[in-house]
């Protein structure tokens, strides 16, 4: 009988059910995230409300057909700015995180929905729901900040 995805990559069916997010390892820490590309969506904060909106204006790095970094382990060289996600500043970073990224879903206590890859047992599921900003963005080096408000979308795509 062959193993699932998940025990393919060497990692416990079901591990972010079974332990806290501060005890997961570097592996299962990365594979929490569903592949969505929403974190590298550029955001607008209000000053006063602290509300948080998402905008379509993707990050340089961002491959849109992927939704993926094109420079993940090196993105620190161009946008030094990139915050790395861990259990230890998860506390700090949740608010602004998408409402359908695993980390937010686990901080607030909630499951995972089934077409995560996790439970769907193939990274495309995040697309084929239309949950991922596949072909949605448009360029931060085309698009002036001071326009980005009109490029503000609602959660969750």
């Amino acid at each position: 009988m062959s193993k699932d995805p998940i025990e393919r990559a060497g990692l416990s069916p079901r591990f972010w059910e079974r332990k806290p997010m501060r005890k997961l390892n570097k592996r299962e820490w990365e594979a929490l995230c569903d592949g969505c590309g929403k974190c590298c969506l550029n955001k607008l904060e209000d000053e006063d409300s602290g509300e948080v909106a998402l905008t379509c204006v993707a990050c340089r790095l961002l491959d849109d057909e992927s939704c993926r970094c094109t420079q993940y382990e090196i993105r620190h060289q161009f946008v030094p700015e990139c915050i790395v996600m861990t259990p230890d500043n998860i506390d700090e970073h949740a608010y602004w995180l998408p409402q359908t990224c695993a980390y937010r879903l686990l901080w607030e206590g909630k499951p995972l929905y089934d077409w995560h890859p996790l439970l769907s047992g193939t990274p495309n599921s995040v697309h084929a729901v239309g949950v991922s900003v596949q072909g949605r963005t448009v360029s931060e080096f085309e698009t002036p900040e001071d326009e980005w408000e009109e490029y503000i979308i609602e959660e969750p795509i």
